[in-house]
């Protein structure tokens, strides 16, 4: 598994007056801002899928609203013509008779499909804009404990637009314990993986999300039936800046990133992957932390 050595950038960067803590300390800063320039520049990516996401709901709430409004005036006017009806028997036949021009019944029963449409519809909006606040998130070493489901299925809303018209999603979840983690660093691993699955994939695909427990450790495996990888470029794809993509498509920091953020969990990722066949990713987490630093 190839990672980056960072013995190399302490020989190149070190001043002769700089203290090994102090230079480790920056070579964390750096670590850090390279983290999280990678965070924005995947949310980036993702914007104009996430602001469909959200546009969708948001149109078909103003669509209902639209519709509300016209019933809530025909009610209003259906009020006002019993309030005028009195107890004059001609009037009150002609407000009963707006009623059944108005179809009642189905105004009634349309009003409560509408409402409860249009709470869904700003339920899902609130999800995924909480979605992006929580990874979008500066981290700053706040080390918590974490279900890694609830970390998937955020994750798996914010690349919804990502992924739908390309592959289906299957879950195989297992009983996972809750873990010590950077919450918003290992969504960071889970967002980088699924976005690579849809990039291998053409159409009509198949993305499959599996957890299980292994020994002392939570194993979660993203597998595609994309392309594969080439097998002279396996040994190479955690390097950083190593990209098989298009210009403009990756930064080719996603998966070494990911790779550093397992190691300093005290975990890995594996890769499997079959020309023609597909590729799966599987991160093992240890369930206990040690004193993290």
């Amino acid at each position: 598994m190839q990672h980056v050595d960072t013995s190399v950038l302490t020989q190149v960067a070190s001043p002769p007056d700089v203290k090994p803590d102090e230079l480790m300390q920056k070579l964390e800063e750096a670590q850090h801002q390279l983290l999280q320039s990678e965070k924005m520049a995947s949310i980036g990516s993702l914007a104009a899928g996430v602001a469909h996401e959200i546009n969708n709901p948001i149109g078909f709430v103003g669509s209902n609203l639209y519709t509300l409004r016209s019933y809530v005036k025909d009610l209003l006017a259906l009020i006002e013509c019993f309030k005028q009806a009195g107890q004059e028997a001609e009037k009150i036949e002609a407000a009963h008779l707006f009623c059944k021009e108005l179809d009642l019944e189905y105004l009634q029963s349309d009003v409560i499909q509408l409402l409860d449409e249009s709470q869904d519809g700003i339920a899902r909006v609130r999800q995924i804009v909480q979605d992006l606040k929580d990874f979008s998130h500066v981290d700053h070493g706040e080390w918590v404990v974490c279900d890694l489901h609830k970390g998937l299925e955020s994750t798996l809303n914010m690349v919804n637009n990502e992924l739908k018209y390309k592959a289906v999603v299957e879950r195989e979840y297992g009983d996972l314990p809750e873990i010590t983690c950077l919450a918003s660093q290992i969504n960071q691993i889970f967002m980088n993986l699924l976005v690579n699955a849809a990039h291998a994939i053409e159409r009509d695909g198949l993305i499959r999300i599996k957890t299980w427990v292994d020994d002392q450790r939570v194993c979660v495996s993203i597998s595609d039936n994309g392309c594969g990888i080439p097998p002279e470029n396996l040994s190479r794809i955690f390097d950083p800046f190593y990209t098989t993509k298009p210009v403009g498509k990756g930064t080719g920091l996603g998966l070494s990133l990911s790779y550093g953020i397992a190691k300093k969990h005290g975990g890995r990722i594996d890769v499997n992957s079959e020309m023609g066949v597909g590729t799966t990713f599987t991160l093992a987490l240890p369930i206990q932390q040690g004193e993290q630093g």
